[in-house]
């Protein structure tokens, strides 16, 4: 990034080393190899957005280790700077395995352990004028589990001030949470945030609702400008204060649906940042993950524009993509 340039987009959150087996429908104790990919919910997002070619950094932190020189290489390699990544010290780069039973079963093995390194994210750390200034800044549920992650993530948030774009990735994980605060705790940050992502079960845990409408609305009612539902099979739900759709799943081939909401929120930023209309961001979106959750990486598999607009026009009834968009 040159001097007096922002970025696109600033995630922060998870980092890991993926170990995805390559041996498809087999339990883990049988599997005998396996492929070692870039992962993490924020990182993943930022890696998508630069597939798009937008300006991308992650906030987090690795292991004083192999794997954590490898994330470096990684991030590089995709083209997300990784000026704020560091290491701790005493603390192991988190490991993910996984089970891939296509086309809607994979389990998650996370070894995060005694304490994850991304969870060790200080106020006193972050570029407070860089996040201020990036055009979207992206932070997830998992962020606010613990501390001191969780007041450094809230403090970032309010930098923003509200801020067009300031997402929250709702992201809930019941095993990253030793109480029941996850309520309390990400519900209070959807009113830092000017766009919100969840599925069902993330949606009820911030607003206290599974249906998609009342939830929708809920997001909306605390602030948020652009509340985001995913449905599954139902598809995608998205609604601002004038404006609501409903797009409906990308069919494809699942190989591994782990990277597919990655994919869809590197998407979404770009089709905000292009200024696409509402329909047109969640299509793109959507059928980003959808592409992606064909493929068995997630970091590594996550596709260009010219893909996503490919795999949407040679799906029935989808729309092309928008004339003069702003790649």
């Amino acid at each position: 990034m040159t001097a007096g340039e922002s970025y696109d987009l600033i995630t922060m959150g998870r980092v890991s080393v993926d170990l995805y087996p390559n041996d498809i429908g087999v339990a883990l104790q049988d599997v005998t190899t396996f492929g070692k990919f870039l992962g993490g919910s924020a990182t993943n997002v930022a890696v998508a957005a630069a597939r798009h070619g937008r300006r991308s950094a992650v906030i987090t932190r690795t292991g004083a280790d192999p794997f954590g020189d490898y994330i470096h290489r990684a991030l590089r390699g995709f083209g997300v700077d990784d000026a704020y990544v560091s290491a701790v010290e005493g603390l192991p780069t988190p490991v993910v395995f996984c089970e891939i039973f296509p086309p809607d079963h994979f389990p998650l093995y996370f070894y995060r352990y005694p304490k994850a390194p991304d969870l060790e994210i200080h106020p006193g750390e972050l570029d407070r004028e860089a996040i201020a200034a990036a055009r979207i800044f992206w932070v997830t549920g998992t962020g606010l589990s613990e501390e001191p992650s969780r007041s450094t993530t809230l403090a970032a948030l309010r930098d923003r001030k509200h801020r067009a774009h300031t997402v929250l990735d709702l992201d809930y994980r019941p095993m990253f949470w030793h109480t029941d605060e996850a309520r309390a705790v990400i519900g209070g940050a959807v009113e830092h945030a000017t766009v919100a992502v969840g599925n069902l079960d993330e949606c009820e845990i911030a607003v206290g609702t599974r249906d998609p409408d009342k939830a929708a609305q809920a997001l909306l009612d605390r602030g948020v400008e652009l509340a985001i539902v995913k449905q599954g099979p139902k598809g995608v739900l998205a609604r601002t204060r004038t404006d609501e759709v409903v797009v409906p799943p990308v069919p494809v081939e699942v190989v591994n649906g782990l990277g597919a909401g990655d994919a869809f929120g590197g998407a979404l930023c770009h089709g905000l940042l292009a200024g696409w209309d509402l329909e047109q961001v969640i299509r793109f979106a959507n059928a980003a993950g959808a592409y992606v959750a064909a493929r068995l990486a997630c970091a590594d598999a996550m596709p260009d524009e010219a893909a996503v607009w490919q795999l949407l026009a040679d799906t029935p009834g989808a729309s092309e993509g928008p004339a003069g968009a702003d790649g």
